[in-house]
């Protein structure tokens, strides 16, 4: 939890976000907040949101969300291998595999189990109360997009990653990822370029 603390004030502003914006894409307070509780993947459920304020079927929402969630594929087989106990256990501690939580978890070469279910306990309630606090004071907050979340986010993003772009052939990996994703933007699904980005790892293979 301390290791999460320094990027508790982007989940407190996304969630506020996302409480706000699901309230303008005709959804209700509870169904935002019971979203954020079980989906728990702020990208996924803006891009479900803006996918039904755009007259988009609830279909069309959930495939949405899905591309964008498809990236937790491999995290979760990365970290798989430090979830203890039985698949009860394992199922709901690996829950806590978000961005930032498997970010920070692996800084030191290799996943720790106490960073990423820490971190994303800590993650997890700032992200559900936030959106709950968003749905009711919404007005009050005003046009989530004045509070420049893009920039922000691509902020601390690039943050978490410094700490794996140790090597050459790390770095490689990552502008490489980068260009596939920036070339596929335009015309792909959301969630598409991310998951095909993933195709630069293939840099550090090994036979």
């Amino acid at each position: 939890m301390r290791a999460a603390l320094p990027l508790v004030l982007g989940p407190v502003l996304f969630g506020l976000s996302f409480g706000v914006f699901a309230g303008t894409a005709g959804m209700g307070a509870l169904a935002a907040v019971v979203m954020s509780a079980t989906t728990f993947a702020g990208s996924a459920q803006f891009a479900a949101a803006s996918v039904l304020e755009n007259g988009g079927t609830v279909v069309a929402a959930i495939i949405s969300a899905v591309l964008l969630n498809a990236r937790y594929i491999g995290q979760s087989i990365a970290a798989a291998s430090i979830f203890p106990g039985g698949r009860l256990r394992r199922f709901l501690e690996s829950q806590m595999i978000v961005d930032e939580s498997w970010a920070l978890s692996g800084r030191s070469g290799r996943f720790e189990w106490a960073i990423l279910v820490g971190a994303g306990l800590l993650l997890y309630v700032l992200w559900v109360s936030s959106t709950a606090i968003g749905t009711f004071v919404g007005d009050a907050l005003g046009d989530p997009n004045d509070l420049g979340l893009d920039a922000a986010f691509a902020a601390l993003f690039l943050a978490l990653a410094a700490p794996y772009l140790r090597t050459r052939k790390a770095l490689r990996a990552a502008v490489l990822g980068g260009a596939i994703a920036l070339a596929l933007l335009p015309f792909a699904p959301a969630g598409v370029p991310l998951v095909a980005a993933s195709v630069a790892c293939l840099l550090g293979l090994r036979r």
